[in-house]
């Protein structure tokens, strides 16, 4: 039998196995429209393309998700990629099939300026499909799981640009949807390429003590099924080592050894109804340890995405810290499958209703908080909203309100309404009157004081606030009751950012040239670019730079045209600049020697070279050669200790020679930072993800915390030249805590 129809009769019986009544002619015909659809294209494996809409299908038929979603799944890469439209899609199957799959398509018909811009709208389209039915995230994150689990195939590029999304976008989302097990696979997958050589050592320090975290598995769930026997108290006891991702945070981001973490392990119980929950915690802690403060009951209060289960870490004989889940059948395939499990109770439902539910209430929260950000404030943003750690407080009626940690009473008030936010004039937490910028912790009580005279909110809470949503509310007041205030204020913001770029407003309001800038920053006049400057919802830093760049940009345009049109009149050889990409036609640019060591040495192009480790330059570096005794000559920065002339040997001074850069050189050039922060959780991580973001080669990344609280990052990177480096190490230095990037020497 074909191989592929055999997949195909396998994902058929595994869904009548959950669905017996499902239409498999229905199910068939469109595992047949996309087979036809896909004939001849074959995947970066090699494999026919089939194989990859039937894979996302399997692992939505894991969901146990309905015919629909398994029919979308067969057709998701149909209108992307084969032409067909979803006029056909709907005839052929249906309207609600034809909108699955058009939400799961990206928009690649756009032309875009940004790669960021392209990506802002392809996740915007996609959170207003999910508004929709959320149906439509879950095939596009089993999409993405599929394609995880395949990216050998790709370009390295390919796999740090999807890696680092996956672990920034995908893996938050299913982690709001509550799908722990494939958010956990999508972080490790996403790590396997981000960082290969961590994630290999993780993985053979747990591959090396197998034997005895299997030991201590075992014997821990042996001890708590005789305890729930000997209660009589039905219920089923798993144990496992947390996974790669989670161990690589702690081992990182905190500077430990595997041997010194102690919250590897975690061990569910499950259990019937809820009573039980309570009856086998206490039981827990009868056996084990409590550690204080580490207990959390998110069955009465449960999180966001739904998830319900009792939490608590406990200390055994052995000394070992470990963590006990404790939740009912229920709670545990919500807890596994999250907004999928919810979604076999709902089938019933129209997606209408169910996409009004308040489960997914964030995702519409989400897309109103980000509706008028520029590309990059959107992803970033998106981030946090995706991110961010969680506090739950409570209303003085006892309605539970979740905020972002480090919220304050800000944050709480609009988190209930604008308009209560509009005219707050105090808060009191749990009875006491605190400042605005007070930091809120689960558990508190809090009450708004509010006013009818209060004359709306203040800028300083744009700063003191820390969820998008009242950051966003705040922004949208000051945009409708402050327009000629924020006009003014963004004009003086923006001249002055001019001044400290080294712009004049001649420069850019000059004709033919402002509506390019304008267009650059996705306003339609400068008086709009003001007041979004003077509401917040831009910054002057960031339209002044980008206008600098498109001013740069045009002007290389016009020395280019200028340049070809006066060989073509005159005749005359002209030179082209440096930094153009092209030359005009029949015109021969003059240029240095090459060199395929990338270094031309006095003249001569093929004299052996190294470059020195002490300094390690590259091009646009003012550099300096050192014949060495049989290793060639040495390549050393000018300002490198060991090249100084007071350092210098008397009796080598005539082995110091001239050499200049080559045109051309070598695909990349190794050279070494040094970083000095404040120590902190998750700075070596935060440094590995800027580098991963610039997509910029990192060779090797190692910290160590300083007994005086700062730390020493030392990073060694590949780059083509010296203003690509100062592009890297403007990114370092506006990692939180990195006060100093420098290059390493000596």
């Amino acid at each position: 039998m074909d191989p592929i129809l055999e997949r195909y009769q396998a994902l058929e019986e595994h869904v009548k196995a959950y669905s017996p009544n499902v239409d498999t002619q229905k199910l068939f015909e469109a595992f047949s429209y996309a087979d036809n659809a896909h004939s001849g294209q074959l995947r970066k494996s090699g494999e026919p393309y089939i194989i990859h809409p039937l894979a996302v299908a399997e692992i939505v038929a894991e969901l146990e998700l309905d015919l629909d979603s398994i029919i979308a799944a067969l057709l998701h890469d149909v209108i992307e990629d084969t032409g067909v439209s979803h006029e056909e899609i709907a005839k052929q199957f249906s309207p609600a099939v034809a909108d699955l799959v058009e939400g799961v398509t990206k928009l690649t018909r756009v032309q875009y300026v940004t790669k960021e811009e392209e990506q802002m709208e392809n996740l915007r389209k996609m959170f207003m499909a999910m508004t929709k039915d959320i149906r439509v995230i879950l095939i596009k994150i089993c999409d993405r799981l599929h394609n995880m689990r395949t990216m050998e195939y790709q370009s390295a590029k390919k796999q740090r640009e999807k890696s680092l999304e996956t672990l920034e976008i995908y893996a938050p989302i299913a982690h709001r949807l509550g799908m722990q097990r494939i958010k956990w696979e999508l972080e490790d997958t996403s790590l396997k390429y981000l960082d290969p050589v961590g994630y290999q050592e993780v993985e053979k320090a747990l591959a090396a003590r197998s034997s005895a975290h299997e030991e201590f598995l075992a014997g821990i769930q042996r001890k708590i099924q005789e305890r729930m026997d000997a209660e009589s108290i039905h219920c089923h006891v798993y144990g496992r080592v947390k996974h790669i991702y989670s161990i690589y945070r702690k081992m990182y981001t905190q500077q430990k050894t595997l041997d010194e973490i102690f919250d590897l392990y975690a061990f569910r119980v499950i259990v019937s109804d809820l009573p039980t929950c309570y009856n086998v915690l206490g039981c827990i802690h009868d056996m084990y340890t409590p550690v204080l403060g580490r207990f959390k009951d998110y069955i009465s209060t449960p999180k966001p995405n739904g998830y319900q289960s009792l939490h608590t870490t406990v200390i055994g004989r052995e000394g070992l810290p470990f963590e006990v889940q404790i939740r009912t059948e229920e709670m545990h395939n919500t807890a596994e499958y999250g907004i999928a499990a919810h979604w076999k109770y709902k089938q019933g439902m129209s997606n209408d209703k169910l996409g009004s539910e308040e489960a997914f209430e964030w995702v519409r929260k989400l897309l109103e908080n980000q509706q008028d950000a520029d590309p990059d404030e959107f992803i970033r943003t998106l981030k946090v909203d995706l991110f961010a750690d969680e506090v739950f407080v409570f209303t003085p009626q006892g309605d539970v309100k979740s905020l972002p940690a480090g919220a304050t009473p800000i944050d709480f008030a609009y988190a209930i309404h604008s308009a209560v936010g509009n005219r707050m004039t105090g808060a009191k937490v749990n009875g006491r009157i605190v400042p605005f910028e007070a930091e809120l912790k689960s558990g508190d009580i809090v009450e708004v004081i509010t006013s009818k005279t209060a004359h709306g909110p203040s800028r300083d809470w744009l700063n003191l606030c820390k969820s998008n949503e009242a950051r966003n509310k705040i922004r949208q007041w000051f945009k409708k009751e402050r327009r000629e205030e924020n006009i003014a204020t963004g004009r003086s913001a923006f001249e002055t950012e001019l001044k400290r770029q080294g712009l004049t407003m001649a420069e850019i309001t000059e004709e033919g040239v402002l509506p390019n800038l304008l267009k650059r920053s996705r306003f339609g006049s400068l008086e709009e670019l003001y007041n979004a400057i003077g509401y917040g919802g831009q910054s002057a830093a960031k339209s002044v730079g980008r206008m600098k760049d498109e001013l740069i940009r045009l002007g290389k345009a016009q020395a280019e045209k200028a340049a070809a049109e006066k060989l073509v009149t005159t005749g005359e050889e002209v030179i082209m600049p440096a930094s153009s990409a092209q030359t005009a036609a029949g015109l021969k640019a003059s240029s240095p020697k090459r060199s395929q060591s990338g270094i031309i040495v006095e003249g001569l192009d093929n004299c052996l070279v190294k470059f020195a480790k002490c300094c390690t330059p590259v091009p646009g570096d003012p550099v300096v050669g050192f014949i060495t005794r049989g290793f060639g000559v040495s390549v050393h920065r000018s300002d490198c200790p060991n090249a100084q002339p007071e350092n210098r040997k008397p009796e080598e001074a005539g082995r110091w020679i001239k050499v200049d850069w080559a045109e051309g050189g070598l695909p990349g050039y190794r050279t070494a930072l040094e970083l000095s922060a404040k120590d902190r959780d998750g700075l070596a991580l935060d440094v590995a993800m800027a580098l991963s973001a610039a997509k910029v080669r990192v060779p090797t990344l190692s910290a160590k915390a300083m007994p005086d609280g700062y730390a020493v990052v030392s990073v060694e990177v590949e780059v083509q030249d010296r203003g690509e480096l100062a592009n890297i190490m403007n990114k370092l230095g506006q990692i939180q805590g990195v006060y100093q990037v420098k290059r390493a020497t000596g």
